[in-house]
Parts: C-alpha cells; sequence; structure tokens
C-alpha cells in the first residue's frame, strides 16, 4: 500500500477508542489482506509495537495476512451449526470450488486458482437459530442446506 492511501486511512480514525482495528479493517477491504510491510508501516506510525499489531491481526478471524479471493466466504462451525451440518456445507462448497480442504499454518483458508473465492472458518456468528450459517461478503445465509450452495455460490458470480 502506498504512503499516501495509508495515510489517508490512518487520519480517518484519529480518536484512541477502536482506532487501531478500525485501521487494519480499512486496510483489508482496500488490499484484501493485510500485508506484512503495511502493518510495519502502521506500526512505525503509530508508534504501536509490531508484536501488539500482529497479535490482533492473528486474533480476530476476519483479518488476514494472505490475500483473499474477491468473495470471502466464511462458514461458522459453532456449535449449533456443527450439529446442523456445517461440516457437510464446508465439504459441499469445497466440492463445488475445487479447494482441498487443507489448512494453511493451522488456520482453514482456501482460494480457488482464479482468485474468485476464499473459504474460511469461524466460530460463532451470533446467528444460531439460523444455524448453519455462512457469511458472503458480509452478507448473513441461514438454514443452509448442502442443496442451497450452488444457488448461494451463484449470486456471486459462480457457474455451474
Amino acid at each position: 500500500m502506498d504512503e499516501k492511501t495509508l495515510d489517508g486511512i490512518i487520519d480517518k480514525y484519529p480518536y484512541p477508542s477502536g482506532r487501531t482495528l478500525g485501521i487494519l479493517r480499512e486496510i483489508q477491504i482496500h488490499e484484501r489482506h493485510i500485508p506484512m510491510d503495511t502493518l510495519k508501516q502502521v506500526s512505525e506510525k503509530l508508534q504501536v509495537p509490531l508484536s501488539e499489531l500482529f497479535a490482533l491481526v492473528t486474533f480476530y478471524s476476519f483479518f488476514s495476512l494472505k490475500p483473499v479471493g474477491e468473495h470471502l466466504i466464511t462458514v461458522c462451525m459453532g456449535t449449533p451449526c456443527h450439529v446442523k451440518g456445517a461440516e457437510i456445507i464446508l465439504k459441499t462448497i469445497e466440492e463445488h470450488l475445487g479447494l482441498s480442504g487443507d489448512t494453511q499454518d493451522g488456520k482453514y483458508l482456501q482460494t480457488t486458482p482464479d482468485n474468485k473465492f476464499t473459504v474460511e472458518i469461524a466460530r460463532c456468528f451470533g446467528a444460531c437459530s439460523m444455524a448453519p450459517v455462512l457469511h458472503v461478503d458480509g452478507d448473513l445465509h441461514g438454514y443452509v442446506t448442502p442443496e442451497r450452495i450452488p444457488d448461494v455460490l451463484e449470486m456471486y458470480g459462480w457457474t455451474r
């Protein structure tokens, strides 16, 4: 990320409360991940230890240090979703997108070869009454079944 763009993002957050997370979230949106060199720049500009920023980025599931696809699919694996078939939902998505299901650095994060879709898992969205659920680009989809997966994917440009 160029310095002018980064400075513009930082300037949007002058108040200490939520500043760091807001800045990191905007970088994530702009770059589709948080590059390590940008994280180092933020550390210097905010005078926050790099280790503290790294801890934030690796703690929150909505941040990624690796590039993600154009569309981000997050499958909930919390207890209610798990009980109602989230693993089958994830496997169905993997099959339709041609993903292997492997983990990277201990975290589930899969991206299609064309960079169109990235699939990740999370522990809870707070929508347990609609289990199983998934987010696609922040849109919540509830009561998901394996049969509905192609329709959901088509909404974001996937073709059968």
